[in-house]
């Protein structure tokens, strides 16, 4: 009577992978609209599976068709989504760090990530903040950047609030572009980054925040952005862009990105 609820362990291992499928999407789309989408989707697709289930012939069938021609307008509405989900599974970032995801899932180590000598990043945008001084900054992590490092102006500098503010100062031949810190070191100024084809990103979002969310889309990296209109902090991740963040809220989000 209960055969059907046998398990093998291919039914369990399809049943993990499509867990860490569906945990990555979630990752990916969190924070941004198309979450909501996604979660509609979700709900529909259940009440269609449940309608077949208990053989309810006409409402299965209106609902089947619409997932059929739903799958191909979801291919055009999450076009952005779907490259930045290639671009993140097929980069050496992702590919790297597979080992130590699996690690973590089954407890075996804590985080992942590099360090950052938060304090001072923080110190040092607050500052930009409070003088209204545009700035972007890019914090790597896997992804090394080498290709975005080599379109600026490459040194190698302790990370130094005071250095930060002087490159992102207005009359500074450095204030263009965007500021690399690697290793917890600045290694390149005046970098050009990829700006987002995501055609739902605010159209009032000026060059900075669009590289910003450019080089998040297609690297692991992290971006803070400083507005010279208005002062407003930034952050962006995954292609996610976060305003109106305070100094106290970025450094938790930095804390949580860079603790050993």
């Amino acid at each position: 009577m209960l055969n059907f609820i046998q398990v093998g362990i291919l039914d369990l291992l399809d049943i993990f992978l499509v867990a860490v499928l569906l945990y990555e999407v979630y990752r990916l789309i969190k924070g941004s609209i198309a979450i909501n989408l996604f979660i509609g989707i979700s709900i529909i697709y259940f009440i269609w599976k449940l309608v077949v289930v208990l053989h309810m012939e006409l409402l299965s069938e209106i609902l089947g068709a619409f997932i059929g021609i739903g799958f191909i307008a979801l291919l055009i509405v999450f076009q952005p989504e779907i490259r930045q989900f290639l671009l993140f599974f097929g980069s050496p970032a992702f590919l790297e760090s597979t080992p130590k995801r699996l690690r973590f899932l089954f407890g075996k180590i804590n985080r992942i990530e590099s360090t950052l000598d938060v304090d001072k990043v923080i110190m040092a945008v607050r500052h930009l903040a409070d003088t209204k001084t545009g700035a972007l900054i890019v914090l790597t992590k896997k992804h090394d950047l080498r290709q975005v490092i080599d379109t600026g102006d490459k040194f190698t500098s302790e990370i130094s609030a005071d250095l930060i503010e002087n490159i992102f100062f207005k009359n500074s031949p450095l204030h263009d572009g965007a500021l690399i810190i690697r290793e917890n070191k600045i290694v390149a100024a005046r970098c050009i980054l990829p700006l987002t084809k995501n055609k739902r990103i605010d159209t009032q979002l000026g060059l900075r925040h669009r590289a910003a969310v450019g080089i998040t889309e297609q690297t692991d990296a992290l971006a803070i952005v400083v507005s010279e209109e208005t002062g407003e902090i930034s952050f962006s991740k995954k292609g996610i862009m976060i305003n109106q963040v305070a100094a106290h809220q970025l450094r938790s989000l930095l804390e949580e990105e860079f603790i050993s």
